[in-house]
C-alpha cells in the first residue's frame, strides 16, 4: 500500500514540475504580446462600488482622478449617504473639481450581490460605452486608461481583465495572502490563458463595453452569482466576444486583516472558485508543491530528489511570475508557509457551502449562485 501511495505522490510531483514549466512559458508568452498603440482615445466611464472606508481608500481613489487621459468620468456608489466612503469621495470631488464625477446612493440591494447592484446603478448613469469597473482597494498609475483603451482597438474585444499585484498590510496574515496571490493566483491565470484562452474575467478591475454587458443580459443576469467577475467573462465568450488579459498590472491593496478575517476570506475564495471552475479547482493541487514534497518524503524518504526538484521548479516559476510579470519581489521566507496554508484551504474548499462577505453570511449553490442567510 505504501508503494502505491509513493507512486501516486511521485506522479503528482511530476505534474507539479510540468505545471511550473508551463507557468514560466506562459509568463513569457504573456510578456511577448505588445500593447497596441492608441489611436483616437474614446471617452471612458470609471465605475467604483464602495462600502466603508477601506484601508488606504483616499490614496486608492486619488489615482483614478489623476488619469492622463483626455475624456473620462468617475462614478461612485454607496448604499447610504452616511457611509464613510462618501465623505472621502466628496473631499476628492472638491479637490479635483475639473474631473466629471458623481456619487450615487443606491439603497439596499434587492438581490444577494450588492456589488452587482451598485455597478448596475452606475452603468445606468454612465455617459460612455467603454467602462472600467474597479474595486475600492485598487491603485493605478496615470497610464491605466490610455493602456486599456488601446487594447480595445481590436473590434472583437468585448472584455479586458487586469492582472494584479497584491500589496499587503502589516499583519502576517495579510503578507501571507499577498504572497499567495503574487505567486499562485496569477500563475494559474497565465497557464489557462496559454492552454485554453481567456474564457472568464477576474476582478478587481475589468474593462468592458456597455453594449457587451447589455448583450449578455446585464447585471440582472450576474446578480445571483458570488463570482460575478468570472461569469461576466464566461457569458461574454459564449456570446461571441473576445476576452483578453490586459497588459496593465494594477495594484490590489488588500490592507490589514486579523486571522479570523483572513480565514473567512480564504474560505470564501476557495468555495467560490470550486463552484465557478470545478475541474480547474482540482488541478490546483499541482500548484502546491511544498505540501506534495513533504507528503512524498514522509511516505518514502527515497523520493527526496523528486521532491527537491519540484520545490526548485516552483521557486523558479514564482520568481518569473512575480518579478517579470507583476514587478514585485518574492517573500522567500513566507512562500513555503503560504504553500502549506494554501493546501489546507484548498482541502477546506471541498467542504461547506456557506461564506461570509462584508459581515453577512451566504449559502453557495453548486452553480455559483448564492443567497443571503443573515444580516
Amino acid at each position: 500500500m505504501t508503494n502505491v501511495i509513493a507512486i501516486i505522490l511521485l506522479a503528482l510531483l511530476g505534474g507539479a514540475v510540468v505545471y511550473s514549466v508551463l507557468a514560466v512559458v506562459a509568463a513569457y508568452r504573456y510578456l511577448a504580446v505588445p500593447c497596441p498603440a492608441a489611436t483616437s482615445p474614446e471617452p471612458i466611464s470609471i465605475l467604483k462600488p464602495l462600502a466603508g472606508a477601506d484601508f488606504g481608500l483616499e490614496s486608492n481613489l486619488r489615482t483614478f482622478f489623476e488619469q492622463d487621459y483626455p475624456a473620462f468620468e468617475l462614478l461612485f456608489a454607496v448604499r447610504d449617504a452616511g457611509d464613510p466612503a462618501a465623505e472621502v469621495v466628496e473631499r476628492l470631488r472638491r479637490e479635483y473639481a475639473h474631473i466629471p464625477a458623481q456619487l450615487l446612493v443606491t439603497g439596499e440591494p434587492p438581490y444577494p450581490n450588492a456589488k452587482a447592484f451598485s455597478l448596475d446603478r452606475m452603468l445606468q448613469a454612465a455617459a460612455n460605452d467603454l467602462v472600467v469597473m474597479s474595486d475600492s482597494d485598487t491603485r493605478v498609475t496615470p497610464l491605466l486608461l490610455r493602456t486599456v483603451s488601446a487594447e480595445f482597438v481590436e473590434k472583437n474585444v468585448g472584455v479586458s481583465t487586469c492582472p494584479y499585484r497584491a500589496v499587503p498590510g502589516p499583519s502576517l496574515w495579510s503578507r501571507l495572502e499577498a504572497t499567495g496571490m503574487n505567486t499562485d493566483f496569477i500563475t494559474g491565470i497565465l497557464v489557462v490563458r496559454m492552454l485554453e484562452g481567456m474564457k472568464f474575467a477576474i476582478g478587481p478591475t475589468i474593462v468592458a463595453r456597455r453594449s457587451v454587458l447589455q448583450s449578455i443580459g446585464g447585471f440582472e443576469r450576474l446578480k445571483d452569482y458570488l463570482a460575478e467577475d468570472f461569469v461576466l467573462g464566461k457569458f461574454a465568450v459564449e456570446a461571441g466576444y473576445g476576452v483578453i488579459l490586459s497588459s496593465y498590472v494594477i495594484e490590489h491593496h488588500i490592507g490589514d486583516s486579523t486571522l479570523a478575517e483572513n480565514i473567512a476570506h480564504r474560505l470564501r475564495w476557495a468555495r467560490s472558485t470550486r463552484r465557478s471552475r470545478s475541474s480547474g479547482y482540482v488541478g490546483q493541487l499541482f500548484t502546491m508543491p511544498v505540501a506534495l514534497a513533504l507528503l512524498a518524503c514522509a511516505v518514502d524518504s527515497r523520493l527526496w530528489p523528486a521532491a527537491l526538484l519540484t520545490v526548485v521548479a516552483r521557486a523558479i516559476a514564482a520568481y518569473v511570475v512575480s518579478t517579470r510579470v507583476l514587478g514585485t519581489k518574492v517573500n522567500w521566507l513566507l512562500l513555503p508557509l503560504e504553500d502549506l496554508l494554501g493546501f489546507i484551504f484548498w482541502i477546506a474548499g471541498f467542504f461547506g457551502d456557506t461564506v461570509v462577505w462584508r459581515g453577512r453570511r451566504y449559502r453557495l449553490g453548486d452553480d455559483g449562485r448564492f443567497e443571503l442567510l443573515s444580516r
